[in-house]
């Protein structure tokens, strides 16, 4: 089950995010997802609200690449540190393009029930990506 958990949580970085296909979110991601993310306005619940905020993301940074530096898991969880490097290039959260290149570190907690992701709790440097993008000093 470990590894099946963590084999799922690469593609979802590798398939989902990096190359766009929003049709696997159907195939593992549950119907009853939750992600909390305390950065993102509104919460994200179920498989469609999951594609729309990966499809903001990929707009606002389509040239945005995540790389998994680590992944740890144990029973039903997996912990992933990340790391994003982009170029602003669409809007993001209401900021025009800005074409300033990021690198934004984090970590995901993903929780799988019956062989899904079932819910995800995020922790990034989103203070830091503000002032990448010159948002704030």
């Amino acid at each position: 089950m470990v590894e099946n958990n963590k084999r799922l949580v690469r593609r979802l970085v590798d398939e989902v995010w990096n190359q766009g296909d929003l049709g696997l979110i159907d195939e593992i991601v549950s119907p009853d997802y939750v992600r909390h993310d305390p950065s993102w306005p509104g919460q994200i619940q179920g498989p469609e609200a999951y594609k729309e905020y990966v499809s903001t993301l990929r707009q606002a940074f389509a040239d945005g690449r995540i790389t998994a530096e680590d992944l740890i898991a144990e029973d039903s969880k997996v912990v992933v540190r990340w790391v994003m490097r982009g170029t602003h290039q669409g809007e993001f959260l209401g900021i025009p393009p800005t074409w300033r290149e990021v690198d934004v570190s984090g970590v995901t907690i993903i929780r799988f029930e019956n062989g899904k992701v079932a819910e995800g709790w995020d922790g990034y440097d989103a203070l830091g990506l503000m002032q990448q993008l010159g948002v704030v000093p």
